[in-house]
């Protein structure tokens, strides 16, 4: 073997390109200009830009927020969790005890399957089927808890806060979309499912939402003249292709971008206006009158 030591990636690309990147920025710049002279296509690079950018995000900015999870209670029969687990059309299911802090588990819907097929389930007890359940702290990288559901097999994981209050759920799909794009399935719907509630009040927001949808969900009047999406009306805001962590005010609402590949945006952060502070002043000039 030999006794030099192993070069880094940097190092090696720049063989490729001619020159070594000294910084995230250059090496963007070194890979949009690959693709300008058809070294890379336009799909890869959004995906290598895609990888790049999931360093830097955390489980909050993508992670189904704990109002919109769907769980299963630990004492239910399967009489009462079959209709759930139908509707909801998921595969995995957070079971919990009398709230949603007190954590029992995973239940796998392919794990029912075998009891469907027994005439009697009255001895049926959900403990017997649940998995043991991932937790991550809200602050947990992308690409570090990506390392983690392929070393464990797990492809779920509860999000808790600094307190271990559960916060939320992500799964695999929900980082790889980070990294490739939208995956959809035959079970994604397109209604508020890109519009997310977070606990601190801010909304994620995927850059495809329609302004309609956005305007019927959030009350607001964003024209749609000229775009159809959100992300269209951001691109018209900032008159360029902003980057990861960029901040712009449009109709009062701010919105900082999460993550964007090399042509479009992909996830926003959405905050509504803040409300004006009640002016008390004339309520104190009518008292100091005597007038009611």
């Amino acid at each position: 073997m030999s006794d030099l030591p192993e070069r880094s990636w940097f190092s090696r690309l720049g063989d490729v390109f001619g020159q070594t990147p000294n910084s995230r920025k250059e090496l963007m710049e070194m890979l949009r200009d690959a693709t300008d002279r058809q070294l890379l296509d336009g799909e890869a690079l959004n995906i290598m830009f895609g990888a790049l950018q999931v360093s830097d995000m955390q489980a909050r900015d993508v992670m189904i927020p704990r109002s919109q999870l769907v769980t299963l209670q630990c004492d239910d029969d399967l009489q009462n969790m079959l209709p759930v687990i139908c509707n909801s059309q998921h595969s995995r299911f957070p079971v919990v005890g009398e709230e949603l802090d007190d954590l029992k588990g995973i239940l796998h819907a392919k794990d029912l399957l075998p009891l469907l097929l027994e005439r009697e389930r009255g001895d049926f007890d959900i403990k017997d089927c649940i998995r043991s359940a991932k937790v991550v702290p809200e602050s947990m990288r992308l690409n570090v808890l990506l390392q983690e559901f392929r070393s464990t097999r797990n492809h779920m994981a509860l999000v808790v806060d600094e307190y271990g209050h559960v916060v939320g759920a992500i799964t695999i799909e929900d980082v790889l979309e980070q990294i490739v794009g939208e995956i959809e399935d035959e079970h994604d719907v397109h209604d508020d499912s890109y519009i997310k509630l977070l606990d601190d009040g801010t909304y994620t927001v995927k850059a495809t939402a329609s302004i309609e949808d956005i305007n019927e969900f959030f009350d607001s009047n964003f024209s749609s003249d000229g775009f159809d999406t959100i992300g269209g009306q951001l691109l018209k805001s900032f008159g360029r292709l902003p980057e990861r962590g960029e901040s712009t005010i449009v109709d009062g609402f701010e919105f900082t971008i999460l993550n964007a590949d090399s042509r479009r945006l992909r996830l926003l952060k959405m905050k509504r206006p803040a409300k004006p502070e009640r002016d008390h002043s004339g309520t104190n000039n009518r008292a100091a009158d005597g007038k009611e």
